[in-house]
Formats: C-alpha cells, structure tokens, sequence
C-alpha cells in the first residue's frame, strides 16, 4: 500500500528537490524578508511576488502533536507523531517526530530536522528531538 503522495507543481516541486537533497528549503520574500511555508506565488505579508528559495537551519520548537495509534492506512506504521513545529524562521509546518519514544515528546521541545524516503522518488522532512538543546522559554 502507497502513502499519500505531495502535491506537484512549480512551486512544490521545488521545495520537494531540496528535500531530495538533504536542504529544507523555505521561501523568503526580497521585499520584506519574511520567511514563509507553504509555498505562494506572493508574499502573505507584503503581498510582493519577489519570492526566492533559501536554505533553513532546519531548527524549531514543537508547538503542538499527537500520537497517531490508529493510522489511515496500512501504509503507516503506528504509533507515530505528528506535530506542529515552528521552525527559528518564522514559520510552522507539519511533520513528524521520529527516533524517539512518543512519550519523549512535548510542546516546547528544540527539534532538529532529518529527512525519511515517503516513497520511490519522494524524501520529506521529519523531526528529532535536539539533544543539544534544552527546551525553549
């Protein structure tokens, strides 16, 4: 059984190409600065179409997860952990935490990020646990 695939298109096709290489890619406008994910033609804060694509430390905080005991399908293993992690450039993306006990995680936790083959051709971003780091205040 498949899991389900990413959408494709110009812009996700490009973020999807920096995960294939091991970067986690954000847009970034060049009028305002302001990181942002998911991927626009235009800048939800300044509304400029000068977008980039640049490289993020790949650095954030969990601000919300579950445990997934029952999973959608038997293409995913369970139990697994979803979460919301804001990233140290601004913003929030779902993903998954991985290499640890899901009681290991909680709001507030630093996570690092990795990437895990979805597929054949697909490598996603998932998150570990930053040891290296305490939780946030």
């Amino acid at each position: 059984m498949e899991r389900i695939q990413p959408a494709s298109g110009a812009l996700a096709d490009a973020y999807i190409a920096g995960c294939r290489v091991g970067e986690l890619r954000l847009q970034r406008c060049g009028h305002c600065g302001i990181h942002q994910f998911y991927p626009r033609i235009m800048c939800g804060s300044c509304l400029s179409d000068d977008l980039e694509w640049a490289a993020a430390s790949g650095r954030g905080e969990i601000l919300s997860f579950t445990v997934v005991r029952r999973p959608i399908s038997k293409a995913y293993e369970a139990p697994y952990v979803v979460a919301l992690i804001k990233l140290e450039e601004g913003p929030t993306l779902m993903s998954h935490v991985v290499d640890c006990a899901s009681e290991a995680v909680a709001v507030g936790l630093t996570v690092r990020v990795k990437f895990a083959r979805w597929s054949e051709s697909i490598t996603l971003p998932v998150f570990t646990l930053d040891s290296q780091r305490g939780s946030s205040s």
